[in-house]
């Protein structure tokens, strides 16, 4: 598992790229 920061999660892309994240297994800090 790999820990993934994502920055600006609540907006566009990253509203789509942390559920794909998640689904494949990484754990996110947002």
């Amino acid at each position: 598992m790999t820990t993934v920061l994502v920055l600006g999660a609540s907006g566009y892309v990253g509203s789509h790229l942390v559920p794909r994240l998640v689904g494949e297994g990484h754990a996110v800090r947002a």
